[in-house]
């Protein structure tokens, strides 16, 4: 069947795109006067001029998505109106005849930078692993000069992704693991709490679609009980807030779809277990910045008049407000038929803040020098993790990364300022928090005038005094527990300068060596090292020459023509193209080529990824690395969302084909209630019934409670599917799912 064919009709179009030009008007609230509104004109009036004969690939007109992406900076982001030019041109400079000096001559400087960023950053992890990372990074360097480059390009996200079904499947799943290991969290660091919601649940729905489509049906049959129990909780406090007479807004929010699911599988339970499904916000009424606190500890106390509180699952976001803005309490009560809701208590200004991000209220306005905020403060450790013009572009994005979705702790230093720091934090983080030669020299801590290892994790209301040592430099294994993105750029930038020092040693004593075999020291000689000592780079292979892990005097056996070794020639002549290692001589599979897994295969090898245990009826794709050939994977495999999203370029499409008769190892993990015969029913049911051979099987059981895992070979999902069900079926098993792999086989 093909694609559904789009039938131009031009004057059709014409009144589709004036209707949405005039939808977005009524979108641009901030962009109330007559100049702004002739700006906006104008800019639309030149992007639908530059894009008249490009199309999207639904067959429409291109200009809808500069329309739409200028639609969410205004109404869902709410930006100003230099921000809705930039969002309608966006994609002039980098797809049209436009330039940037056409930009700056037609609108003016602000304008120009904005497009800039946004045209530099257009090609955002698309091609290397090195490519995309190294783009992510200079996207993020935008972020620090003006963070509207980057608030447009989570819109220009976000509209991509609410039209992905144009897309081909695994374009869809490029985009959507992207969006989930980069995006969302980003929109969740500047405070865009309703986007980051909505590129999750997109994710979801292209990643994961069965499991996105089921738990939307349920919550679409719960819709009325959910509704029926928010009108019967609310009813006290609806009377309380009346009584004390606070203007209030209270609604119920029921759960995102991606966090049901993230729940779901982190407990191992099916949705009906999901208590916490929905939660109650209120919205206090106040324009007074000094009462609006009180107001909210008043509607605090009214709740749990009610309800009982749990304590531990109190969380204080009035008093202090996370670093990205986000102010609310949120209290988690039992209700009178014994189930926890979740009750979320704000201001109106902070719940406006807490939809739309602090980033909406950013101030623009030249030469305006308002105080440092939360944001400020943030992107200010963005750009000292971008002070390293020689940092890992790679480590970059991971470091960058550890610190967008963290939940924070808040510590104190010796004098009373607070510090604030991802949950995890260790000692060490905080020294660096404090400065980066306060880091570098760190030698312990006392945590609550207590002496601790630069290890030790901090907690709430801990106060940290450094202690630091002239001679102390950064070492390897403080990587191992440090968790600050600038706590890690500064120790690697350290062990970097010092394995330069030593690497260069290593140089000189490959320069002598060489010129003992008659080899010329060139470009091409070092890259044919790297290549046969694996080495990453030349540094690394100066330097593990310097400390004699590369021996040197080996070099003395190969073959040297015209300045040059020859060894590599004769090791691909003596290779066999039967082995795994035979297809990374070019790691970089060709996009059009799809393995299919037979018997019959015999020119492409690969094998099972024990990280997720495939097994033939699964979502697949061919995964290739650096020393063990083509690995299979699961598209819902724990790693597949990185290796989707950063090294897109060595992933292979894969499909199961007939393999019936062939097994392959999977693993169930099933929990129940102890009793007499149980395990002979279950290894009767499995072997005697069901003819499955297992290779493994464990069980513990605890005060009647029994938990036990099965390593075993099946031929299929539907296959496991059967075993599953039946399983299930057995008296006193109340559990039973499959898992990636245990330890006993990993």
């Amino acid at each position: 069947m093909g694609e559904p064919v789009y039938i131009i009709d031009e004057e059709a179009e014409k009144r589709e795109i004036a209707r949405r030009y005039r939808s977005l008007l009524r979108a641009c609230r901030r962009a109330t006067s007559p100049m702004d509104r002739a700006i906006i004109r104008k800019a639309f009036d030149v992007a639908v001029q530059a894009h008249s004969s490009d199309r999207r690939k639904t067959g429409e007109p291109y200009i809808y998505h500069p329309i739409a992406v200028a639609k969410i900076v205004a109404e869902e982001i709410g930006l100003d109106t230099t921000s809705i030019v930039a969002a309608l041109l966006h994609d002039t400079v980098e797809d049209t005849y436009i330039t940037l000096d056409d930009i700056e001559n037609l609108f003016g400087k602000k304008e120009r930078s904005l497009i800039d960023g946004l045209t530099k950053i257009e090609g955002v992890l698309d091609h290397s692993s090195s490519i995309q990372a190294e783009n992510f990074r200079k996207m993020i360097l935008t972020l620090s000069d003006d963070v509207r480059v980057i608030l447009i390009k989570v819109a220009d996200r976000l509209h991509n992704m609410r039209t992905l079904d144009s897309m081909k499947r695994e374009k869809q799943l490029k985009i959507a693991s992207e969006t989930m290991y980069m995006y969302a969290p980003l929109a969740h660091r500047l405070g865009l709490y309703t986007i980051k919601t909505e590129l999750e649940d997109l994710s979801l729905k292209y990643k994961e679609a069965e499991a996105y489509q089921d738990i939307v049906e349920q919550l679409k049959r719960s819709q009325a009980g959910r509704t029926r129990f928010i009108n019967k909780f609310s009813k006290p406090i609806i009377k309380d807030l009346d009584k004390a007479k606070i203007p209030y807004e209270l609604k119920g929010r029921t759960k995102s779809v991606f966090s049901i699911w993230t729940k779901m599988k982190k407990k191992n339970i099916p949705f009906d277990e999901v208590y916490d499904v929905f939660a109650i916000r209120i919205i206090i009424e106040s324009d007074n910045l000094e009462t609006e606190k009180n107001l909210c500890w008043n509607a605090y106390s009214m709740v749990t008049d009610h309800y009982r509180p749990n304590t531990e699952r109190l969380r204080d976001w009035v008093s202090t407000p996370k670093s990205n803005g986000y102010e609310s309490l949120h209290a988690t009560v039992m209700s009178d038929v014994g189930r926890w809701v979740e009750v979320q208590i704000r201001s109106r200004r902070m719940d406006t803040v807490a939809e739309r991000g602090l980033a909406a209220h950013w101030k623009y306005k030249e030469g305006e020098q308002a105080s440092e905020s939360s944001l400020d403060k943030w992107l200010r450790q963005v750009r000292e993790l971008l002070e390293n013009p020689d940092a890992d572009a790679l480590n970059f994005i991971d470091d960058f990364k550890l610190n967008l979705f963290a939940e924070e702790i808040y510590v104190f230093t010796p004098t009373g300022d607070l510090k604030k720091l991802p949950v995890g934090a260790t000692a060490l983080d905080f020294a660096f928090e404090i400065h980066t030669e306060v880091g570098e020299k760190c030698i312990g801590s006392r945590v609550n005038h207590r002496l601790v290892p630069l290890s030790h994790p901090l907690k709430s209301g801990d106060q940290v005094e450094i202690i630091t040592g002239k001679n102390q430099k950064p070492n390897e294994d403080w990587l191992n527990f440090v968790i600050t993105g600038k706590a890690k750029s500064k120790i690697r930038e350290s062990l970097k300068e010092k394995k330069k020092l030593i690497a260069s040693d290593g140089k000189e004593m490959l320069q002598r060596k060489l010129r003992g075999l008659k080899v010329d020291f060139l470009s091409i000689t070092i890259d044919t090292l790297i290549k046969n000592y694996k080495q990453d780079s030349a540094l690394d292979l100066y330097y593990n020459i310097a400390i004699g892990k590369i021996d040197l005097k080996k070099m003395k056996g190969y073959e040297v023509e015209n300045g040059r070794f020859t060894f590599e020639k004769k090791k691909r002549k003596t290779e066999s193209s039967t082995t795994p290692d035979s297809v990374n001589t070019d790691p970089t599979p060709n996009k059009h080529d799809t393995l299919i897994l037979s018997d019959n295969n015999i020119n492409l090898k690969y094998s099972l990824a024990q990280c997720c245990s495939p097994i033939p009826g699964d979502d697949i794709f061919g995964f290739v690395t650096i020393s063990d050939g083509i690995k299979i994977h699961r598209m819902n495999c724990p790693n597949a969302t990185q290796m989707l999203s950063k090294f897109d370029y060595r992933v292979m499409k894969a499909m199961w084909s007939s393999q019936k008769e062939k097994e392959f190892l999977s693993y169930i993990r099933f929990e129940g209630i102890d009793d007499i015969g149980l395990v002979h029913k279950i290894t009767d049911t499995i072997s005697g019934q069901l003819h499955i051979n297992m290779r493994s099987i464990s069980f513990e059981s605890n005060d009647g409670i029994f938990a036990g895992k099965i390593a075993l070979f099946i031929h299929s999902t539907s296959h496991l599917n059967k075993l599953i069900a039946e399983m299930k079926n057995i008296s006193g098993v109340t559990t039973v799912e499959r898992i990636e792999v245990f330890k006993e086989d990993s």
